[in-house]
């Protein structure tokens, strides 16, 4: 089979495609024609193995996984002996990267508790965008304890993160604030946002405006900055932006949320499981979540894909689609 395959850290360039032996499922495990895929932070970072601090999960001097690729959708070709679950022909999709990635590439072997069925109304495009993003946005609302009537801003609602939190908040009945650049205001105000704030033109930190949970999917300000901006029983919870935002949340948001009213979550990574994914599918099917597509690649084409992602530009998901 064609994968897209790395031995060493670096630029996109590392990555090449490949004629690689196809994976053969284990008992547990199925076999999957992968119809797409798409592209995380997960994925940038792992490629250039930066910052140095995600080598702890890749491999300290060398990759350790050849393959990337955490988010697929595709048809199952082959079942091992103890799957109970599938069968081929069914249409899935999930995260991977539990049983170490593999995404990028025609075929992957993965047991079968990492997947779901996929709708027959719902794209394979559509389905490979979901996974890490949305579960990571679910979470992190989640974990804001939001309800019905309160008031939710996303800081970077216009990334793949950002996108299904804004949707995701609305569908649990809060009032949504979108932040993001000049250019993407219509496409989150099309997705569900109530209110929208230019970055490029607003602080939303300064404006006196205070919101029960802050999403920071994305974003450079200080704790002390989004404190500013929350309710006296306000939430932060920080999923991604710049190195020094997630340090603080990190290290300063455990002291904060001891010894005042106001918490400050670090999300760390998102932990993908099968009940989250299924209602993650739910809210698909009922239309009250629509992944945002941005560009689709080839498999060939993942070095391209990546460097377009790490411009840091794209509204919504970068998807990769195998020539079938």
């Amino acid at each position: 089979m064609k994968a897209i395959v790395y031995e060493k850290y670096g630029l996109p360039d590392v990555l090449q495609l490949k004629e690689v032996e196809k994976p053969v499922p284990k008992d547990n495990e199925v076999l999957i024609k992968i119809h797409a895929a798409s592209i995380n932070h997960l994925e940038w970072g792992f490629v250039r193995g930066e910052p140095f601090m995600v080598r702890l999960w890749s491999g300290l001097f060398n990759p350790k996984y050849r393959i990337l690729g955490a988010d697929i959708a595709g048809k199952i070709e082959t079942v091992g002996e103890k799957v109970k679950e599938f069968q081929p022909g069914d249409e899935v999709f999930g995260d991977i990267s539990g049983c170490g990635h593999g995404g990028f590439a025609e075929y992957a072997a993965v047991p079968e508790n990492l997947l779901v069925l996929k709708s027959i109304g719902i794209s394979f495009e559509a389905a490979a965008a979901v996974p890490v993003a949305a579960i990571t946005a679910l979470q992190g609302i989640r974990k804001g304890q939001i309800q019905p009537g309160q008031k939710v801003l996303i800081n970077g609602a216009s990334g793949g993160v950002g996108t299904f939190a804004v949707q995701i908040a609305k569908s649990f009945g809060t009032e949504v604030t979108a932040v993001c650049s000049t250019t993407k205001l219509d496409m989150v105000r099309s997705i569900g946002a109530d209110f929208c704030i230019d970055y490029t033109k607003e602080d939303f930190t300064q404006n006196g405006q205070r919101y029960d949970l802050i999403i920071a999917a994305n974003g450079y300000h200080s704790i002390s900055d989004y404190k500013r901006a929350l309710t006296p029983k306000g939430t932060l919870v920080v999923t991604g932006g710049s190195m020094a935002q997630v340090f603080q949340s990190m290290f300063l948001g455990p002291l904060i949320s001891l010894i005042g009213s106001k918490k400050i979550i670090n999300m760390g990574v998102a932990q993908t499981n099968k009940k989250d994914l299924t209602f993650l599918k739910e809210l698909l099917e009922a239309g009250k979540v629509k992944p945002v597509l941005d560009r689709r690649y080839t498999l060939r084409e993942v070095p391209d894909a990546l460097r377009y992602f790490g411009e840091g530009h794209a509204r919504g998901k970068v998807v990769i689609t195998m020539e079938q």
